[in-house]
């Protein structure tokens, strides 16, 4: 009986996120080519912003580190269909996001630079699984346009 609800909710999950997807890029360049995320860069410094648009492990956190995996190093964490932003310091870094495993994108930014990676969760073995890349800045504009603020714990190192 357990098994048979185990896969009663996995053919749920599939079924509720199979069908969505995203509008054509044309559409949604169109959509954001007027439109300023919420933070931009303080001063100096560049923008990250990690989009989590699927609904897949929606109550699983995604926690979001930069270049370690310390405490001190947390930015914050999303669930699905959310998304945070912090601010780092010219040069190369270390994104890490934290599920069922540890996914990791580096990345090389300037001073005033917005950059845009998105965790893609999976199926995990005991809870979801996540990959983490870049993406182009219209898709990120997109996403930050039409998800919800994640749980930011701190906006820099």
């Amino acid at each position: 009986m357990k098994k048979l609800c185990q896969l009663a909710f996995i053919l749920a999950t599939v079924v509720m996120t199979g069908c969505a997807s995203l509008p054509p890029p044309e559409q949604m360049r169109a959509e954001v080519e007027n439109y300023t995320v919420p933070q931009l860069p303080e001063e100096g410094k560049a923008m990250v912003y990690v989009v989590r648009p699927s609904s897949l492990g929606g109550l699983i956190r995604f926690n979001v580190f930069v270049n370690d995996k310390e405490t001190e190093s947390e930015m914050g964490y999303t669930r699905a269909s959310q998304y945070i932003y912090f601010n780092v310091e010219p040069g190369e870094h270390q994104i890490l996001s934290k599920a069922e495993n540890w996914a990791e994108a580096n990345i090389s930014v300037k001073a005033g630079d917005i950059i845009f990676l998105q965790q893609e969760p999976s199926m995990g073995v005991l809870m979801a699984r996540n990959s983490l890349f870049k993406l182009q800045d219209y898709e990120g504009k997109y996403h930050v346009k039409t998800l919800s603020l994640g749980t930011i714990i701190k906006t820099e190192l």
